[in-house]
C-alpha cells in the first residue's frame, strides 16, 4: 500500500507508521511524495515516537521510486493530500486500487508550537480513524468493484 502526499513529510508518512502498526503485518505501507521535502516533519516524527509509533525507516522520498522496475507491488495507493490528489501521478504496476482520502495539510497550520502540535494530533486521529475503517473491511466478501467503492467511501467520511 502507498500514501501519497506532495511533501511527503507528515500526513502520508503518519499513514504509512499507522497502518504497519495497525495491520500487524497483514499489509505493508509505504508513503511517498511527488516533490518530497527531503525530509520527515520533526512534530510527525515526535508525535509519532509519543503514541509508540516505530519511526525507524520513515523518510521522505519521492513517489518515483514506487514507478520503478523492482518496486514493491501495490495493491492500493491513496492520496492523503488534495494537490496530489490532482497531480498527473506515475503509472503504478499492478493497477492497484486507488482513492483519495484528502486531509488538511498540518505543515501549512500556522499558530504557536503548542497548536502546532496539536493539529498535528488533529490530523493524525483522522488518518487513524479512517486507516481503522479500511482494516475492518471483509475483504474476503468483496469483489474489486465493491471494494473499490468502500475505499472511496472511506475517504468520504467526514473528518472528525
Amino acid at each position: 500500500m502507498l500514501f501519497l502526499c506532495t511533501g511527503n513529510s507528515a500526513r502520508s508518512v503518519m499513514a504509512e507508521a499507522i497502518l504497519n502498526k495497525l495491520s500487524r503485518g497483514h499489509f505493508h505501507a509505504y508513503s511517498a511524495g511527488s516533490t518530497p521535502a527531503g525530509q520527515v516533519n520533526p512534530i510527525t516524527q515526535e508525535l509519532l515516537r509519543r503514541d509508540g509509533f516505530p519511526t525507524e525507516g520513515l523518510r521522505s522520498k519521492s513517489w518515483d521510486e514506487f514507478a520503478a522496475p523492482g518496486a514493491p507491488h501495490m495493491d492500493f495507493v491513496f492520496t492523503v493530500c488534495d494537490k496530489a490528489a490532482g497531480e498527473a501521478c506515475p503509472v503504478w504496476p499492478g493497477q492497484p486500487m486507488t482513492a483519495h482520502w484528502g486531509f488538511e495539510d498540518p505543515v501549512a497550520f500556522e499558530g504557536s508550537d503548542e497548536e502546532k502540535r496539536r493539529f498535528f494530533s488533529h490530523i493524525f486521529m483522522q488518518i487513524s480513524t479512517r486507516i481503522h475503517l479500511f482494516l475492518s473491511l471483509p475483504f474476503d466478501k468483496l469483489d474489486r468493484l465493491r471494494l473499490q467503492e468502500e475505499l472511496h467511501a472511506i475517504g468520504r467520511k467526514a473528518a472528525v
